[in-house]
């Protein structure tokens, strides 16, 4: 068997697949499914300052080969989190990290500074597609300057391992990946979802209460391929992957492309067992092809 394991800014992973947020919820909702400990590292759903209820129904839409939601990070807000959720996951033994949200930098940095004092959370993931109210519902994501001013006031609140999830929905993603590491982040996971719509031909109407929402699945895999394959030749912190990734296969793909790690997200509702799938796969993969290590496989595609 090949080593799986990967490091990720000093965060030790038993091996480089990990789940994508809002997806696994609490990983306690997957334990009658598959061990959870033979995961790299599970992302809870996305937490933020305050509770949020989330947007109206319908919320979720199917399309050719993903889905498309718009959720709106309903969750019962940190305190909560802290209180009831973590008792319950402190003591899995592997990596669980939360997904912070905010609609401020100061939101954002009190959110991560109470996550910073629970012992067994030993990274999280900023998820800087949210809109920044105070300037229009604009994304902190997709602007260099918004990126940092999130990336900076966590920094100073948090000390452990600082993941920042990447919009996709910009110009160059190399950029804001250049921006958040100058700013302080310790890795980049990428990519969130793009933005989409469905319409409904009969109703004449659009499907999701907003009108819009999030594309996941493997129609957006080409499109995080190549965004992680630029910026992990852009930035000298490690890089996440994620988008469609659905088999062994998909996952290796991100790894030749400079991925230390993989996140899998919309395959996890086909199939709830498909992370330690994917590991056992790219084991195979690796003695396939004569590897000790999966780090032996990192970011050589020519």
């Amino acid at each position: 068997m090949a080593d799986l394991r990967t490091n990720i800014a000093g965060l030790q992973l038993c091996n480089p697949v990990m789940t994508a947020s809002g997806t696994f919820g609490y990983g306690l909702e997957f334990q009658d499914f598959v061990n959870l400990e033979e995961i790299g590292g599970i992302i809870v759903k996305g937490t933020t300052l305050q509770p949020r209820q989330g947007n109206p129904y319908p919320r979720m839409a199917e399309t050719a080969q993903g889905m498309l939601n718009c959720v709106g990070l309903q969750n019962k807000g940190v305190d909560y989190f802290c209180e009831h959720i973590y008792p319950q996951i402190k003591d899995i033994r592997t990596n669980m990290i939360v997904n912070v949200s905010g609609n401020s930098p100061e939101d954002y940095a009190e959110c991560a500074a109470r996550i910073n004092e629970l012992e067994n959370i030993p990274a999280i993931e900023l998820n800087i597609s949210c809109p920044n109210v105070k300037h229009g519902g604009m994304a902190f994501g997709t602007t260099t300057e918004g990126a940092a001013s999130v990336v900076k006031a966590v920094r100073v609140a948090y000390k452990k391992t600082l993941i920042v999830k990447l919009s996709p929905n910009v110009t160059s993603i190399t950029d804001i990946a250049l921006a958040v590491q100058d700013a302080g982040a310790d890795a980049v996971s990428l990519i969130n979802t793009l933005m989409g719509m469905a319409i409904d031909v009969e109703k004449r109407k659009r499907v999701l209460s907003i009108g819009t929402g999030g594309l996941s699945g493997p129609c957006v895999k080409p499109v995080a391929l190549r965004m992680v394959y630029q910026v992990a030749h852009a930035v000298q912190i490690p890089v996440i992957g994620l988008g469609g990734i659905s088999s062994a296969t998909d996952a290796v793909e991100f790894l030749l492309a400079g991925a230390s790690a993989i996140e899998i997200g919309t395959a996890n509702f086909l199939d709830p067992a498909i992370t330690v799938k994917v590991a056992q796969g790219i084991n195979a993969y690796l003695d396939r092809h004569g590897f000790k290590s999966v780090k032996d496989i990192i970011g050589i595609c020519e």
